[in-house]
C-alpha cells in the first residue's frame, strides 16, 4: 500500500517536533498532517480519522438556506441566493442553482473517499482495541451509506467508488443504476448493523438502530412510485434504470420497506406513542415542541431525545460551528423575526398552514366564513409549535424593542392608528426595528427555534438544538405508509392515530385513497421542516401540483372597531380590532413552475467534462 498524508481537523489532535539547527527539518512533514501509518496504528487518531468522515454532515438541515426553501413549505426571504435558476425550472448543467454541500455531488464524492479510506484501513489498524476497531468500521460502513443514500435521493443512480482511487488511475466510470445503487446501499448498512452490534450509543453518532432505520428508508424510497419505472413513465419521460426499477415486483418491494420499519419499531421507542386517546391541545402542542427540541434546550422535555435515532448534535468532535458566539447552531438568528433582529431566512408560506387541520380533523377551508375570519383558532396544535404568525405569542422582546411590543407578540400585520395612518407590525419588511430584514410572506418558523427567554435575540446566545438527520416517528410513518400499498388498512390507521393523538388530534376512519392521501398530510406536517418534502412530493409524483403551485402568502390588516380606542402601543386584540386575512400570490424572488427534469438535479457541465462516462439526467 501507498503510504499517504492524512489531514485530520479535530482538536484534540495536536503534534509537537523538536526542531534543530540543520537541515533535518527539511524532511519533517507538516504540523496538521499524520501519515497514514501513525493515523492506523493509534486508536484515538484513527476515532479523529473517523470524526473527519462525520464533518461531511455539515450543519445538517441547519444552514441558512434550507431545502425546504425548495418545496411548499417555505420561501427564502433574501434576493440573490440562486434560488430562482430551481424554483423557476432554469437549471441547467451550467447554471446551477444553489445546492446545500450535504447532497452536492463533489462534496459527496469526497466524503465517500473519506470512508473508502477508513473502510479500506481499519480492518488492517494494528492498534489494540478490537472493539473501537468494529465501532469505527460500522461508522465508516454507515456514513458511506449516508452520502450514497443522498446522491440517489437527488440525483438517481451514480457511480460506484468502494475503494480509495490512487493518484494515477482512470477516474472515469459509469453511472451505476438505481437498483445497483439500493443494493450497494444496504450491504454497507447492513455490515454497520453487524459491526455496531452492542456498541455504545452516543448522541451525534451513529449505530445499530440507526444503520437499520437508514435502511428502511433507502427501501421505502425504492418501493415508491417515482422509482417504479413502468409506473412513473405514465406521467414522465426519459426514466431508465438509473432513477428506478424497469421491472421486479413493486408489492415486494413495498413488503420489504415494511418489514425494515417494523424491525427499527420493534428496536427502539418513540416519544409518547403509546397513547389510545388524544392529548389536551395544550398538551400536544408542548409534545410537538419537545420533539423539535430534542432534549436540546433548557425548555425542553429531555424525555423526548429517545426520538432521535441519527442526530446532528453540538459536538467538540467534528463540529464546525465553534465561530460562532457561545458555540450551537445559529438557526434562530437566520430565520426567526425581524423584530428580534433576527434575519428571516426560511418563511413558512400559506400553502403550509393551509394543510394544518382544524382540531376536529376537519380540513381548513378559506371559503368558510369562520375560517377564514380567524383562520389561527382552532386548529392542530402542531401549527402553533411550528409556525409564528400575527398575534402569536412569542419571547421577551430585546430591550431596544420592549417599548414598542411589551406585550412579546408576532407583529406581521398593518394596524389603524386611530387617526387615518397605519402601523407597521414589529416584524413587518417595514418594521420601525428592521425594514428590510422581515418575512415576506408574513409567517415566521417556530419549529427548532429554542424559545428559552434567556436566549432572546438569538445573537448572544446560540442554541444547541440537535438536526434529526433519522427519528423513531419517521420510521412510524414509513410501516403506515408501507401498510396502506400493501392494503393493511386497520394497521395504518391504528399507528396513524397513535402519531395524532400525541399531537391532540382525534382518530381518522378513511380508507382507501383518502386515507392515502390523509397519511401524506400528516407526514407533511409532522416532518414539516425536517427535508422530508422535497423527496416526498417526488416520489409520490404529486410535484407538479405541490412544489410547483406557487408560493401564497398572507396580508393581515387590522381596523378598529366603531368606537374602540387604539392601544398604543399596539397589541393583538380582537376585542378591539377587526382582522382581516388575505392570501395573495407572492412573485416577490420567485416565480416558481414545475418542469419535470426538476424530479432529479442535473450533474454539472465540469463534472459531466471530467467523465466522459456519464450519463445526463432527463431534462438537462
Amino acid at each position: 500500500m501507498k503510504r499517504i498524508t492524512i489531514t485530520i481537523w479535530v482538536f484534540a489532535v495536536g503534534m509537537m517536533l523538536p526542531m534543530a539547527c540543520n537541515t533535518d527539518f527539511l524532511n519533517t512533514e507538516p504540523l496538521d498532517k499524520i501519515s497514514s501509518d501513525l493515523t492506523w496504528s493509534d486508536g484515538p487518531l484513527a476515532e479523529a480519522f473517523v470524526y473527519n468522515v462525520y464533518a461531511s454532515l455539515g450543519y445538517g438541515g441547519f444552514e441558512e438556506q434550507m431545502l425546504a426553501a425548495y418545496t411548499d413549505e417555505a420561501m427564502f426571504t433574501h434576493a440573490g441566493r440562486n434560488i430562482n435558476p430551481f424554483t423557476e425550472g432554469a437549471e441547467s448543467p451550467a447554471n446551477l442553482a444553489w445546492m446545500s454541500p450535504t447532497y452536492e455531488w463533489n462534496n459527496m464524492y469526497l466524503a465517500i473517499r473519506k470512508a473508502n479510506v477508513a473502510i479500506e484501513n481499519l480492518p488492517i489498524a494494528t492498534f489494540d482495541n478490537e472493539d473501537l476497531k468494529d465501532r469505527l468500521l460500522g461508522e465508516s460502513y454507515f456514513l458511506r451509506a449516508y452520502y450514497y443514500h443522498q446522491l440517489l435521493r437527488f440525483y438517481g443512480g451514480v457511480p460506484i467508488i468502494d475503494r480509495p482511487y490512487g493518484l494515477d488511475e482512470d477516474y472515469t466510470i459509469v453511472r451505476s443504476s438505481f437498483a445497483e445503487c439500493v443494493d450497494f446501499i444496504i450491504s454497507d448498512l447492513d455490515q454497520a448493523a453487524t459491526l455496531l452490534d452492542g456498541k455504545p450509543i452516543t448522541p451525534g453518532r451513529t449505530s445499530k438502530i440507526a444503520a437499520m432505520a437508514l435502511k428502511a428508508r433507502v427501501l421505502i424510497y425504492a418501493a415508491s412510485d417515482l422509482h417504479d419505472i413502468p409506473t412513473a413513465s405514465a406521467s414522465v419521460s426519459g426514466l431508465t434504470d438509473l432513477h428506478g426499477y424497469t421491472s421486479g415486483d413493486q408489492t415486494a418491494r413495498w413488503t420489504a420497506a415494511r418489514a425494515a420499519a417494523k424491525a427499527v419499531m420493534d428496536a427502539g421507542s418513540g416519544y409518547k406513542l403509546d397513547l389510545t386517546v388524544p392529548v389536551s391541545p395544550e398538551e400536544g402542542k408542548a409534545n410537538y415542541v419537545a420533539l423539535s427540541y430534542g432534549g436540546g434546550s433548557a425548555v425542553a422535555d429531555a424525555s423526548a431525545a429517545v426520538e432521535l435515532i441519527f442526530q446532528r448534535t453540538q459536538t467538540p468532535l467534528y463540529t464546525v460551528e465553534n465561530n460562532w458566539p457561545l458555540g450551537g447552531i445559529h438557526f434562530g438568528i437566520n430565520n426567526g423575526p425581524n423584530g428580534y433582529h433576527n434575519w428571516a431566512g426560511n418563511t413558512p408560506i400559506q400553502q403550509l398552514v393551509d394543510d394544518y387541520e382544524m382540531m376536529d380533523g376537519s380540513k381548513f377551508d378559506w371559503n368558510n366564513a369562520t375560517h377564514a375570519s380567524a383562520p389561527y383558532d382552532d386548529r392542530d396544535p402542531r401549527l402553533y409549535a411550528t409556525v409564528l404568525y400575527d398575534g402569536a405569542g412569542w419571547k421577551p422582546r430585546p430591550s431596544d424593542v420592549a417599548g414598542i411590543d411589551p406585550m412579546d407578540q408576532i407583529q406581521t400585520g398593518y394596524y389603524d392608528d386611530g387617526a387615518g395612518g397605519v402601523i407597521n407590525g414589529v416584524d413587518t419588511r417595514e418594521s420601525p426595528i428592521e425594514n428590510w430584514n422581515g418575512s415576506r410572506t408574513h409567517y415566521y418558523v417556530r419549529k427548532f427555534i429554542d424559545s428559552d427567554p434567556a436566549v432572546i435575540d438569538n445573537q448572544s446566545g446560540a442554541q444547541v438544538v440537535p438536526w434529526p438527520f433519522i427519528r423513531y416517528t419517521e420510521m412510524v410513518l414509513n410501516y403506515i405508509e408501507a401498510s396502506i400499498e400493501l392494503g393493511d388498512e386497520a394497521e395504518a390507521r391504528n399507528w396513524l392515530n397513535k402519531i395524532r393523538f400525541r399531537a391532540g388530534m382525534p382518530a381518522v376512519t378513511d380508507a382507501g385513497d383518502a386515507l392515502r392521501d390523509r397519511y401524506r398530510n400528516e407526514r407533511r406536517i409532522e416532518l414539516a421542516y425536517e427535508e422530508h418534502r422535497y423527496h416526498d412530493a417526488r416520489r409520490w409524483l404529486i410535484a407538479p401540483t405541490t412544489l410547483g403551485r406557487g408560493i401564497k402568502d398572507i396580508q393581515v390588516e387590522a381596523k378598529l372597531k366603531p368606537g374602540a380606542t387604539p392601544h398604543v402601543p399596539y397589541r393583538y386584540d380582537p376585542d378591539v380590532y377587526d382582522y382581516s386575512y388575505t392570501p395573495q400570490d407572492n412573485t416577490e424572488n420567485e416565480t416558481r413552475t414545475w418542469v419535470d427534469k426538476m424530479y432529479f438535479r442535473p450533474i454539472s457541465r465540469g463534472e459531466m467534462n471530467r467523465n466522459d462516462k456519464l450519463v445526463q439526467n432527463p431534462g438537462y
